[in-house]
């Protein structure tokens, strides 16, 4: 039984959808009463999941996730770009080192294409509060050579 559910969750993630350039649907990262988290893939190949454990306005500074997919790209290095954008405009863009050829941050770092990655665990933040409203939320994670490892549009809901 887990072998036909470790096929069914690869087929899920790099099988291309069907009818010719559909998107990927949309997921929930977390839901809870004052706040969504709701993503879909960019990548038109390839989607992947997520999931935030504590879902809540006051974004903690040791918030624990979930991620996992299959890599189409090494990963020597990896960086993570976020732009957060309110009614088209922006308000933060920041970049991240993930993992650097000399201080690999997590477990995962130096994988190679086709290998699986999943890390439920802490990651470090500033920590604030979400003020009410709608946002989107661009995510791009990319290898030492600026290739795409996965991307995503994400809309955050705070009531």
């Amino acid at each position: 039984m887990r072998g036909f559910t470790a096929a069914l969750l690869v087929w899920t993630l790099v099988s291309p959808q069907g009818g010719g350039g559909e998107a990927w649907p949309t997921h929930v990262a977390c839901r809870d009463g004052n706040l969504e988290v709701l993503y879909q893939s960019c990548d038109p190949l390839q989607d992947f999941g997520f999931s935030v454990d504590q879902c809540s306005k006051q974004l903690k500074p040791n918030l624990h996730i979930r991620f996992g997919i299959i890599l189409r790209q090494d990963i020597r290095e990896l960086f993570l770009d976020v732009a957060l954008f309110s009614q088209g405009s922006s308000i933060l863009n920041l970049s991240y080192p993930i993992c650097e050829a000399d201080l690999p941050k997590f477990s995962f770092c130096g994988r190679r294409k086709g290998e699986q990655i999943y890390y439920a665990g802490p990651v470090n933040n500033l920590g604030f509060e979400f003020p009410t409203g709608e946002y989107q939320v661009l995510l791009e994670l990319y290898n030492q050579d600026h290739s795409t490892v996965a991307c995503a549009n994400a809309t955050v809901l705070c009531s």
